[in-house]
């Protein structure tokens, strides 16, 4: 079961879309990479939602005191910390009023379903499901430290400061995916949840991969 969860997040993750491909390679002209920016903060702001959902469905202090800690990670302990407030810096750093990015204003109708379908999932499915959704954390570390240093080489105008999401998220992601991963292994008891659990998986990936072929769809129309 670990091996087809691995796989999943190895093979359908979105740093194989062409418009990640396109931002590592350093191919993004500054008004697509803003596009990004705002588009995907709207889904970064919908983590510590769908976190609070998953929460509700752990019937332990045991397992909520841990997936709290997701919740704190994003929202912060106080104000001005946290992942959110490290996703504002970055958009800006990249030139983009923190304003714009908490109105939701230019955010794709694309991105907002998206969104909307991953947390009704996390609201509606079990916990074994809507926990198995968040294993594209396995691919996390990964990414991040490809992206980082894309943006170091192809993206100088981002001062470094802005870059400080991907560098936290280099860390926590390696243990918000060991401690999901030990859930889903524990929960599931049979060929059934199995697959329920890597068709969970399955459609995060989807997620993830619908939100960039909006992003990457309206840089398309935007170029000559």
């Amino acid at each position: 079961m670990e091996h087809r969860l691995r796989a999943v997040a190895r093979e359908r993750y979105h740093d194989r879309h062409p418009f990640n491909v396109r931002m590592h390679q350093g191919e993004l002209t500054p008004d697509e990479l803003r596009c990004w920016i705002l588009n995907r903060f709207h889904y970064q702001r919908h983590i510590p939602v769908k976190d609070a959902l998953i929460l509700a469905k752990l019937d332990s202090p045991r397992l909520r005191r841990m997936w709290m800690r997701r919740i704190k990670e994003h929202d912060g302990r106080t104000e001005g910390e946290g992942g959110i407030e490290r996703w504002l810096r970055l958009g800006e750093a990249a030139g983009i009023d923190r304003s714009e990015l908490l109105s939701g204003r230019g955010v794709l109708p694309g991105v907002r379903l998206a969104v909307e379908g991953y947390v009704n999932f996390c609201r509606l499915r079990s916990p074994l499901e809507a926990v198995a959704a968040s294993l594209t954390e396995l691919s996390a570390p990964g990414i991040m430290r490809t992206r980082i240093g894309a943006f170091e080489r192809h993206y100088r105008w981002i001062d470094a400061d802005g870059l400080a999401y991907f560098r936290a998220r280099e860390t926590q992601g390696r243990q918000d995916s060991r401690e999901a991963l030990g859930l889903v292994l524990d929960w599931a008891k049979g060929q059934a949840d199995e697959e329920r659990a890597v068709a969970a998986l399955s459609f995060k990936c989807d997620v993830l991969w619908s939100l960039l072929d909006a992003v990457d769809h309206a840089g398309t129309k935007a170029r000559p």
